[in-house]
């Protein structure tokens, strides 16, 4: 064979077997299992009245899960599983197109089926309002926090308003402890701070929510975050805030931030659920 003939089979065999490789790479990326996307609703206040605006945000987590009558279901903890808040999530969901259910933690152990079993076979949850301290603490002593980890993992919708919101966070600004407003940690499933409520007004008529997340924030007691009025709610997937939704035209949302000895409020877009729903 000549010089210039075993040069060309050389580059032949080479090219053949780049070409033989991309081939095989290729098949091994469409054979793999596709990760499903971790989907996170944190809502900052509302949810748990029966009214049309909570059920606009309940028809929204429904599409999120992409199914067809899912199975959704309202872990009421934080309020120590208060009956009237059960009888509300039944009467919001009852002419929506999911399976409503509910799990209550607070009573005789006994009575509790397989926790892992229950709660892996859901599609969506909805995570209540209340004493995040007491919710986080009950879940933890439970088992609850890994196994809704493991669902988020598996591609189930978390959401959840107020405590609901903030226990998916590494912090919020909560009303858990007496006194006054303070920083709590949450399960850590997304990174920063949350602040809910942030419209509400106290009796004084100050902005009390806003108040206490710039006072944290400049303390170094808290780290960097966003904030939500009622009604606003921010959507995450796989750890990255994708959409900020709203069930009123005037919810709004803003990213909080130390700089230096002042805090700065960044405004988001959100965008009225209205308008689809």
């Amino acid at each position: 064979m000549s010089p210039w003939n075993r040069r060309q089979f050389i580059q032949a065999c080479a090219t053949a077997a780049l070409s033989t490789a991309a081939v095989a790479s290729t098949k091994a990326l469409a054979d793999e299992p596709l990760k499903p996307k971790r989907r996170i609703l944190a809502i900052g206040g509302g949810g748990t009245r029966a009214s049309d605006r909570d059920r606009l945000m309940l028809k929204y987590i429904i599409s999120l899960t992409g199914k067809k009558d899912p199975l959704l279901c309202f872990l009421p903890t934080a309020s120590a599983d208060n009956p009237e808040l059960i009888v509300t999530w039944y009467e919001n969901t009852n002419d929506l197109d999911c399976r409503a259910r509910h799990l209550r933690l607070i009573n005789n152990s006994t009575n509790l089926k397989n926790l892992e079993k229950q709660l892996l076979s859901m599609d969506a949850f909805y995570v209540g309002g209340g004493n995040t301290l007491n919710m986080l603490a009950i879940w933890k002593a439970q088992g609850v926090d890994t196994i809704l980890r493991k669902a988020w993992e598996q591609g189930t919708v978390m959401a959840g308003s107020s405590a609901g919101m903030i226990c998916w966070f590494e912090q919020g600004v909560s009303d858990s402890l007496p006194e006054r407003l303070s920083g709590v940690d949450g399960l850590g499933f997304l990174k920063g701070s949350v602040c809910p409520h942030y419209n509400h007004r106290d009796r004084d008529g100050h902005r009390d929510r806003q108040e206490s997340y710039h006072r944290l924030l400049l303390a170094s007691e808290i780290k960097d975050g966003i904030a939500c009025d009622d009604g606003a709610a921010l959507l995450y997937e796989d750890d990255k805030l994708v959409r900020i939704v709203g069930e009123n035209p005037f919810a709004r949302s803003c990213c909080v931030r130390r700089d230096g000895q002042k805090v700065i409020e960044d405004p988001q877009t959100v965008e009225f659920l209205g308008k689809k729903f």
